[in-house]
């Protein structure tokens, strides 16, 4: 079973999270280039980072920026950071009460598949919700983990997935909502979807749920689905693993 070390950030800005992300993939990249000529596999370092950011709209590089409701100013003025980054998919929000997982995995390590890895994610996500008692899915054609309504008007997001891959390293991953302030989605078009809602654990349970008390759930679902044994971790450190 592979071992592989997790850390967790609170109150976290974005960029520096990026830069960190960046930085985990050059090396492993560095490491598959250098095992290119050899017998010996790449000594790669999967990760995982577990991010509660200080609130920040992220705009995926082929989304559009129309979708985005503030000027730079009211962004300001409201304290939100924005950045238009690398991974897929369309605008979305990260803040506090919010889970932003990056899955920094060398899947040539687990499974060389695309949708492997994201059929995986999301059924991890589904499993963290199930020990909620909250039942989710897939919709076809619509990126992420979701709450079916009684009609189609009804249905809501509880989880966003953006991922960004090179030679089989992932960066970027998903963000579940626990206790998130939803009213931030109110200025943003949540992945470039008009016509649905967005919601949170505590707004489908009606109480209250700590993101402490979701990461061991959602830990050990990712353990499950990708066959892998997490070690905690610092920031610390991993900035002295890479």
């Amino acid at each position: 079973m592979i071992q592989m070390p997790y850390a967790v950030l609170s109150e976290a800005r974005y960029k520096p999270v990026w830069d960190l992300q960046e930085k985990i993939m050059a090396y492993n990249l560095e490491q598959k280039k250098l095992a290119k000529n050899s017998s010996e596999p790449a000594q790669t370092i999967s990760t995982f980072l577990l991010c509660e950011h200080l609130p920040v709209y992220t705009l995926g590089k082929s989304g559009h920026l129309s979708n985005l409701k503030l000027n730079e100013s009211q962004l300001q003025e409201k304290d939100i950071d924005y950045w238009h980054i690398n991974r897929g998919g369309d605008i979305t929000y990260h803040g506090p009460g919010q889970i932003t997982g990056y899955p920094i995995f060398d899947l040539e390590k687990l499974k060389p598949s695309a949708s492997w890895f994201i059929d995986t994610l999301e059924e991890a996500i589904i499993d963290t919700l199930l020990h909620f008692n909250i039942v989710s899915q897939i919709i076809e054609g619509l990126p992420g983990v979701w709450i079916k309504g009684k009609t189609e008007a009804e249905d809501r997001k509880i989880c966003a997935i953006g991922v960004k891959m090179s030679r089989w390293i992932s960066i970027h991953g998903f963000a579940l909502n626990v206790s998130t302030d939803l009213s931030y989605f109110n200025h943003i078009i949540p992945c470039g979807i008009e016509d649905k809602g967005v919601t949170s654990i505590s707004q489908e349970l009606g109480r209250e749920v700590s993101i402490a008390e979701v990461n061991p759930i959602l830990l050990a679902a990712f353990e499950k689905r990708f066959g892998i044994q997490f070690n905690k971790t610092t920031l610390d450190a991993l900035n002295q693993m890479f």
